[in-house]
């Protein structure tokens, strides 16, 4: 019982110290999605899906929730968060990625299931999906007509 009242103190000491290290947050000043909302022309629709389901870990702008001050939770978003960006960010926008949204989306692998577990609304319904692959469509007609805004 010794070793486990010792691993608590140390435990406890350890997460005490770990509140002192903070990660950088992901916040841009300014129209973060600008250039890639102008060249896609997304509906309402899938302007929501976006917001709700994409930009927080997808763009240079993220909206924390209240436990990311929390470490090691905040570094476990963070990871996310690098991740993410790492493999799309809207927020600098290469066409060719969109190929990458819709498999990702058609795996179900996006949204995460770690992020949907909080963000309920995150959830994607058959109708959200059905707009966000219209929307797809249409972006890639435009695309090969070479029709996209300047």
């Amino acid at each position: 019982m010794v070793w486990v009242k010792k691993f608590l103190i140390f435990a406890l000491i350890s997460f005490v110290v770990m509140q002192f290290f903070r990660i950088d947050k992901n916040k841009a000043e300014g129209d973060y999605v600008q250039a890639f909302l102008a060249e896609t022309n997304p509906s309402d629709e899938v302007m929501y899906v976006l917001k709700t389901s994409c930009f927080d870990c997808h763009s240079n702008n993220t909206n924390y929730p209240w436990y990311a001050e929390i470490a090691p939770v905040s570094y476990w978003l963070d990871d996310h968060i690098r991740h993410g960006k790492g493999d799309l960010n809207f927020s600098d926008w290469e066409d060719h990625k969109m190929e990458e949204v819709i498999e990702m989306l058609e795996k179900g692998e996006m949204p995460l299931d770690s992020y949907t577990w909080v963000h309920r609304d995150a959830i994607l319904s058959e109708d959200q999906k059905s707009a966000f692959y219209d929307w797809v469509k249409q972006y890639r007609a435009m695309l090969a007509l070479g029709d996209l805004p300047q």
